[in-house]
């Protein structure tokens, strides 16, 4: 039996534990930005209609500019989990995968159903000849942790030099832009990058994703999904919102963190890696300090893995940071 992966979200669970109403739980058990952008007007034709090659188009040609991907048109998907599901299609039966660990917990599990062997490596270095894949999610999550592109750039070639393939997971790239890859991608005929837009963006709900790679993998991504794959208010939305200033948005989260990482120091919390959009905290005392804010119908990300380890999100605003800093000096230390 296929046990499912521990993520973030789960409000309707943490409810029927602590009570509440879920409206009124501060959720900060997702990486995901609290104030979602303001929606332009979608017309109507929009609902009404399959989404048309036009959408499509427009969709592919904002995501290029806006995550600089040169000759590429990066693919949408309907979430980036989507495209996870199907990396097993392009690797060879009897190959090994390895995994840069602890990291999102789908990647292992869309390799393990599909019978593959999955290493969970520590170091970018412990990926051999033997893999037909890597994966490396950049920033990581949930730890934070950034790799250089020129040690991306030789695991590339090492895993092109025996038909393997490297994935990057970029879904908290866009307040990390110095670290993408996706600039060099046309020059990297096995990289496939994969994009998030609804944390950036807060629109989680809707989701979209973007799949960065050569063309010949794009079309198989393109084809295992089948037609009309996106929405086409979702295409709508991200010509719109991938065209528009986003200068206001990072301004926004970094001020989020900065209420967060405010909240975390007083309680003397020590972060221990993280990105703009959460920040990992190391403690002995994680699992008290979770249920304690459960019972103050704030939930945050705990870890079946690491159990000293709690991930926090942003709070929506200095309101929500006061709720979780009350909270958190009530529990006794």
């Amino acid at each position: 039996m296929n046990v499912p992966i521990v993520h973030g979200g789960g409000i309707t669970a943490a409810v029927a534990s602590f009570g509440g109403r879920p409206e009124d739980w501060l959720d900060l058990s997702t990486g995901i930005n609290p104030n979602p952008v303001t929606l332009p007007d979608i017309p109507a034709w929009v609902w009404h209609r399959l989404p048309d090659r036009h959408l499509v188009e427009t969709a592919r040609y904002a995501a290029r500019d806006h995550y600089r991907s040169g000759a590429i048109l990066p693919l949408p998907v309907p979430g980036t989990q989507s495209v996870i599901q199907l990396l097993p299609r392009l690797v060879q039966q009897g190959r090994r995968v390895a995994i840069l660990s602890p990291t999102y917990g789908e990647y292992a599990r869309a390799f393990s159903v599909a019978g593959f062997t999955v290493d969970a490596v520590r170091d970018i270095d412990d990926i051999g000849a033997q893999h037909g894949l890597a994966v490396v999610v950049n920033p990581n999550n949930p730890d934070g942790r950034i790799h250089s592109s020129d040690r991306l750039d030789a695991l590339h070639d090492r895993l092109k030099a025996t038909g393997g393939f490297l994935v990057i997971d970029e879904a908290f790239g866009d307040t990390s832009p110095e670290a993408s890859l996706v600039p060099r991608a046309s020059d990297l005929p096995n990289l496939i990058i994969f994009r998030s837009f609804g944390k950036f963006f807060g629109l989680a709900g809707l989701r979209l994703g973007f799949a960065i790679a050569r063309g010949d993998i794009l079309q198989h991504f393109e084809d295992w999904l089948g037609p009309w794959a996106v929405s086409g208010p979702a295409l709508f939305l991200a010509g719109s919102l991938l065209n528009s200033d986003v200068s206001a948005i990072a301004r926004s989260i970094a001020e989020r963190q900065a209420g967060l990482h405010a909240v975390l120091a007083e309680a003397g919390l020590a972060a221990a890696g993280g990105t703009a959009l959460f920040t990992l905290v190391a403690d002995a005392k994680a699992g008290d300090i979770y249920t304690e804010l459960c019972r103050h119908h704030i939930l945050v990300r705990r870890f079946d893995y690491a159990p000293d380890w709690l991930r926090f999100g942003l709070a929506p605003d200095a309101a929500d940071d006061a709720r979780l800093a009350a909270a958190l000096r009530s529990f006794d230390r």
